[in-house]
């Protein structure tokens, strides 16, 4: 199952970052404290940066910094924001390579993986540019009155967002939830992932590059008991992508100051293959649901759920794929799986594992470290005979590893697939489309595939995508990925007639003619 990389032709060893292109990107951190912090590559281990860390001091220096210009990009207009994000889509496509190796060179990943992210942010960037009158114009709303009541409800930014994001999709999870905030005339101060800085600081100058003002968009960085905190502490609205446990503590920080959030967090992603299912089709489809990003994506499934009649021939296609899969921590185009990106997270798959052998699971593919190929590199791996007591039963692995698990009965698969508190992402593999559609909307996930492991959704922008239960709260994406950095604001004008009696009506008389016209308003459709 895959090989070492040629280092003759590997670019991957001569590949250096230039201490002044470093420093052009870590200079946008907010900082002051003179510390750093190192981080290291997945691929070969090779340092890459010292990245300033930020105090809290420095949190509030950003959010001050972000509310003065928020002010007057408040006052700019939708076709001005539009037209800066209709630049980024062009910036996006035009600097690929760079992004895609620097994406590549922090988190591990698989070239080809790296590339979803360049596409989600081109998508995201064009849908809104596109979308912004539809989401953000003055509507006009029916009045009480027909005529004499007009009500119209504007958009109101909220101010300055707090987004902290992940490891895992640098590139994506740093400004996807941004871009509609900022076209909603809202400010960022956002905290990336330690591991992956350099990304998300592209990220943000390709952002400054595009047109939006500089300091519309601060970047912090530390620890998040000490700048996470901080940044809730400040924010008018909080967007965070992370675990449950941590999605908790922000949910209730928020709630004590009474402000908004959206959380996207956890999850145990089924797929369900019915009796009917292309069998070829839903192997290749499993592949990618299993093991894009070296599992390391929030909407990949963990759990697989095949119908009794093709389950065999399923799991031979499945396994067979599976180990025919081309391995490699490398910059270049070509292996279908990269590394993970950390110790901590290789020690968490080689746990699952291990645990789940020694307690009776089998092992159908994989099951082995490849330190030959990085020093977090695991194998995708394929356990059959998981229960209850192993730890992968329940428990996110955020690794390459999926259990496979028979059915009888789609009912009994529905509820099995429905089993404990996540509900993120599924997929469901059947040739009868509206029975597979059916199934879906029984499944307890804010996202529900059909023929597909979750690029359908993913990458639709105009539909929401989120997670239901401990999964997460809010969404992103489509109109409720903007509306959530809004408030809502009725203005009624009213005209002539006033709302209390009038021409020496008593109170008595003013009700008795006000019923007589709602029951005529009524007779007339109006709501």
């Amino acid at each position: 199952m895959g090989g070492p990389a040629d280092p003759e032709h590997d670019p991957t060893a001569a590949y250096v970052l230039e201490p002044d292109y470093v420093a052009s990107l870590t200079g946008r951190i907010v900082s002051t404290t003179g510390e750093s912090k190192q981080s290291h590559s997945p691929i070969n281990g090779a340092p890459v940066a010292h990245i300033p860390q930020s105090s809290e001091d420095d949190v509030v220096e950003a959010f001050a910094r972000a509310r003065r210009a928020q002010l007057a990009w408040a006052r700019t207009s939708i076709d001005h924001r539009a037209a800066i994000l209709m630049r980024l889509h062009d910036l996006v496509l035009d600097r690929q390579e760079e992004i895609l190796d620097l994406v590549v060179w922090e988190s591990g990943k698989a070239r080809r993986h790296a590339y979803d992210e360049v596409l989600h942010i081109a998508l995201t960037a064009r849908y809104y540019a596109r979308t912004a009158h539809q989401h953000l114009d003055t509507q006009r709303k029916s009045g009480v009155v027909p005529v004499l009541t007009r009500v119209e409800v504007n958009r109101v930014p909220k101010g300055v967002v707090g987004i902290i994001s992940p490891w895992n999709y640098p590139f994506t999870m740093a400004l996807c939830d941004g871009l509609p905030a900022l076209l909603a005339g809202n400010a960022v101060v956002t905290k990336p992932d330690a591991q992956t800085m350099l990304t998300a600081l592209l990220g943000a100058q390709l952002l400054e590059e595009a047109g939006f003002p500089k300091d519309l968009w601060q970047v912090v960085a530390g620890p998040g008991s000490r700048v996470g905190m901080s940044i809730i502490d400040k924010a008018d609205y909080v967007c965070f992508t992370g675990s449950t446990a941590t999605g908790k503590l922000i949910a209730k920080a928020c709630a004590e100051r009474l402000i908004g959030c959206s959380l996207e967090l956890g999850g145990k992603n089924p797929m369900l293959v019915l009796r009917d299912a292309d069998v070829e089709r839903a192997a290749e489809g499993a592949v990618r649901a299993a093991f894009s990003n070296a599992g390391q994506l929030c909407v990949s499934i963990e759990r697989l759920f095949v119908a009794d009649q093709v389950y065999d021939r399923f799991v031979e296609r499945f396994a067979a794929r599976t180990e025919a899969m081309a391995l490699g921590a490398t910059l270049e185009w070509g292996p279908e799986m990269g590394s993970l990106i950390s110790q901590d997270q290789l020690d968490t798959v080689v746990a699952h594992v291990e645990d789940a052998v020694a307690k009776g699971a089998r092992v159908r593919a994989g099951g082995r470290a490849r330190p030959d190929l990085g020093p977090y590199f695991y194998e995708p791996t394929i356990l059959e005979g998981v229960t209850p007591e192993m730890t992968c039963f329940g428990n996110e692995t955020f690794g390459p590893v999926v259990s496979v698990y028979r059915f009888h009965d789609e009912a009994d698969a529905v509820a099995r697939a429905n089993d404990g508190e996540y509900g993120l992402n599924a997929s469901v593999y059947s040739q009868d489309g509206p029975r597979a559609r059916e199934i879906a909307r029984q499944i307890k996930c804010g996202t529900v595939n059909v023929n597909e492991a979750f690029a359908a959704t993913f990458a639709s922008i105009d539909s929401p995508m989120g997670g239901m239960r401990e999964s997460g709260m809010g969404r992103r994406q489509g109109s409720e990925g903007i509306h959530r950095y809004t408030e809502s604001q009725s203005v009624a004008t009213q005209r002539l007639l006033r709302f209390s009696p009038v021409l020496g009506l008593s109170d008595k008389s003013y009700a008795t003619v006000m019923n007589a016209n709602l029951r005529l308003l009524k007779k007339l459709g109006r709501a």
